[in-house]
Order: C-alpha cells, then structure tokens, then sequence
C-alpha cells in the first residue's frame, strides 16, 4: 500500500532550527520525525511512501541513502510552484503511480494511531475517504467535524464558537483514500483539500471518520515541538530522556527534557522542559526553560522560551526571554 507523506512546508515557525535542518529531519526523542512516522505507516500495512517536497529533496535523499527508511521504499514528488494540501497529494500520486487505496499523512503530526485499524474501517465502511479524528479542549481553535453514528462525515464547523457545534473532535491528519479521490485532485494547480476536495467528498456521502483517543501533537511550533518530544518519550519505554552519547555533568539538574547525542549540560547548569538537540551545548550555571537548542549557550546565561538554531550562540551571563538566535 502507498502513502503520501507531505513535507513540503518550508518549517517558518521552527526558525531558527529549519535553517539547517528541514522540519520532518529534526529529532523527536532521538530520532527523525519523519523516520517515526514512516515506522508507524509501514505497521499499518504501508510499503511505499512518496514524499512531497514544495523544494530541494537533497537533505531527504542524504538521510534516506538508497531510497528507503527500514521496510518502506521512497520516492519523491517536488514541486515546481506550491500546490496546496490537495493539489500536492494529487501531484504527488501521480508521480509514484498510485493504482490503489492509499494513505495521506502530514509530516509534522506525532501520533500513537494504529493505522492499519483506520485502513480497516474505512474497507468497512465502503467510503471514498476516511480521516482520523482525534478530541481536542478547546474546539474554537480547530476545525471541528461532525459525524453520524456510522462515522459518515455530516459537516465541518471551522474554529465554531461556543455552543455552534456539540462536537469536540478535530481532523488528525491522517487519511486513507480510494483512487476515486484523485479525480478530485488533478495535482496541476493549488487546491485545499479542508476547503474544497473533502466538503465535495461530503456532499456525496462518501467521507467518514474515525475517531480515536491516541496521542497527537502537531510538532511544527517550538512549544508543540517539545510536547512531541516529551509525548514521544513517555509512551516509548525505551526512548532515555538523555542520550547515551550526551555529557551531563553530575551535579547539572536536568528535568521533563530530552537531551541528544553529543550535547552536552555543565556542572551547576538546570533544563525544565527543554530540548536539546545533538550537538547542543549548555554551560555551567545556565538555567534553561521551555527551550530548544541547537547551538551554544555559555556559563551562567538564562533562557526562557528560546530557540536557538546550530549557529546561534548565548553570551555568558545573558539573559533572554523568547527570543530567537541567530534572529530570522
């Protein structure tokens, strides 16, 4: 079975860790983002996958040597122009010859769906396009479906205010697709698959949901980006908060953090809720907080909420509160 994984954002709200890495490479609990999801669509059933890629595929060919991540085979589809969410998928089909039902996943959501089970209810069901579902708190800041007992898809509410929908669950990402929806999608010019393919698919009563109560974070802000790290790593027993390559001093206190390969926390230093990224270097008698870190922070600076990519540095003793180094 094919996927179609889209890659294609250029990672604006990850600046400045998307300047050198591209958002689906950066790690989650140790490992590419990417590599996990592709881990979870090939224990769903999945044995191809085609990236689409709105730009340079390079740093995905780099990563993935012989077109291949564990079981799953690799293609990419790259577009010249953006093409939108379902102007890319249709494009991106296309071009690894999609024949058959398939799968649509973002690269940037973390999540704990069994993707073989929405493969299942979607045969079930007999639909033409099944999406998860997953709860949310706060409805007014997604888009809201609504559903009929069988899961048949009724409506989209989007961002509802109080008391506009009795639902409270929200679009995750992942779909399964027959090769009817590609018609739907000619993948040669933009086109929104929330905005136009899925209300069309509704009005047909071919879309149906499946609503699931697994773990999902969209990854692609910094304060997700940690929660997908934490996430990750307490439902993978075997994923260590501090990598077996990093260098912690014994008397640095590091708690709810992820610390890579390499980086390395100097005497007297304390992380909260932090990531840092292979490489990552935070000196003695730092505090560093809700922050990720890709480059250097020197002795005794504190940082709150910071993002700092592979070639920005903190001056000892400064101090920074949501700030972004190198500034992009």
């Amino acid at each position: 079975m094919h996927a179609v994984v889209l890659v294609g954002g250029f990672g604006t709200r990850l600046r400045p860790l998307t300047l050198t890495v591209p958002k689906p490479l950066l790690p989650v609990a140790h490992r590419p983002m990417l590599e996990r999801l592709l881990a979870s669509l090939a224990a769903g059933g999945v044995t191809d996958a085609v990236l689409a890629l709105g730009f340079n595929p390079q740093p995905f060919l780099d990563a993935f040597p012989g077109d291949r991540c564990g079981s799953v085979r690799l293609r990419y589809a790259v577009e010249d122009s953006p093409l939108d969410t379902a102007g890319a998928i249709g494009f991106a089909a296309r071009t690894a010859g999609v024949t058959g039902t398939f799968v649509v996943a973002n690269g940037d959501i973390l999540t704990g769906l069994d993707v073989a089970s929405l493969v299942a209810f979607h045969r079930r069901s007999g639909a033409e396009a099944t999406i998860s579902l997953v709860p949310v708190d706060d409805p007014s800041q997604y888009g809201i479906v609504e559903t009929a007992p069988d899961g048949r898809v009724l409506r989209f509410v989007e961002k509802p205010a109080p008391g506009a929908t009795d639902s409270r669950h929200a679009s995750a990402g992942t779909y399964v697709m027959e090769p009817s929806c590609l018609q739907r999608m000619p993948g040669d010019a933009p086109l929104s698959i929330e905005r136009a393919v899925f209300p069309g698919i509704v009005a047909d009563g071919g879309l149906y949901a499946m609503a699931t109560d697994d773990y999902w974070v969209d990854a692609g802000r910094p304060d997700t980006f940690i929660e997908a790290n934490l996430t990750v790593a307490s439902h993978d027993a075997s994923v260590p908060a501090v990598h077996a390559g990093a260098r912690c001093h014994p008397s640095a206190v590091v708690t709810d953090s992820i610390v890579g390969d390499g980086a390395t926390v100097g005497a007297g230093a304390v992380v909260r809720r932090s990531v840092l990224l292979p490489g990552a270097s935070v000196g003695e008698g730092c505090t560093v907080s809700g922050s990720v870190v890709m480059g250097r922070v020197a002795a005794r600076a504190r940082i709150d909420g910071c993002v700092i990519g592979a070639d920005g540095a903190v001056a000892e003793g400064e101090v920074l509160e949501g700030a972004r180094i190198p500034r992009t």
